[in-house]
């Protein structure tokens, strides 16, 4: 009989010892691709869904009426983002799904002041409707009324003074409201723009203010 030859010389085995080592990078995949999906969830966890206006909408095909629901709704972090959108469907909870679905691909950020106002006063329109924000000393809270409202808590801002004018359609006053929040501009951008230090915009703007009050 031949000696058996010490060690082992099988290259599947040191293959598999080699693997074994290095680690196997499916499971480094199938980690990666665990910790994602917990991240999304904490976010999805975070986020505040608002629910501004369902109404029946009714179409006419050749076959009769189909009756169908449409939902707008507002969703933000409370932390400076926010979107809305709009959702279709049989069932007011489907299209409450939709509407949140979408709203989450399309939410834009606003700067805020000390993390509870706007850093100035702006106005927007769209269509008929016509909205004006005031920034707010601390303690305000939020004036508003109807689907700003639902915007500002979703958004996170604390104090706050608006007015709509024009319109009570929920639609326009919700667009009016995100075009305003949209022209809404840092200190840290203004600077920029016109080539001047933070604290000088700081300085003119905290002058102004205190000028109106006299």
């Amino acid at each position: 009989m031949a000696k058996q030859t010490k060690g082992n010389n099988d290259p599947r085995s040191k293959a598999g010892d080699s693997l074994s080592k290095a680690g196997d990078p499916r499971s480094k995949s199938s980690d990666s691709r665990s910790k994602g999906g917990n991240e999304s969830r904490e976010r999805d966890e975070q986020i505040v869904e608002k629910l501004v206006n369902v109404r029946r909408v009714t179409k006419v095909v050749k076959g009769g009426k189909t009756m169908r629901f449409s939902a707008l709704v507002v969703v933000g972090d409370g932390k400076g983002r926010v979107g809305y959108a709009t959702g279709k469907a049989r069932e007011v909870p489907d299209a409450v799904k939709k509407a949140v679905d979408k709203a989450k691909r399309s939410m834009i950020r606003v700067p805020l002041r000390e993390g509870r106002t706007l850093h100035h006063d702006v106005k927007a329109r769209c269509g008929a409707g016509i909205v004006v924000l005031r920034a707010a000393p601390a303690g305000t809270g939020v004036i508003a009324g109807g689907p700003m409202r639902a915007v500002f808590e979703a958004l996170g801002i604390h104090d706050i003074v608006s007015k709509s004018n024009g319109t009570n359609n929920y639609h326009n006053m919700v667009r009016a409201t995100f075009q305003a929040l949209e022209n809404v501009s840092s200190p840290k951008v203004i600077a920029t723009k016109l080539g001047k230090k933070i604290s000088d915009v700081l300085v003119r703007r905290d002058g102004q203010t205190s000028a109106t009050a006299n």
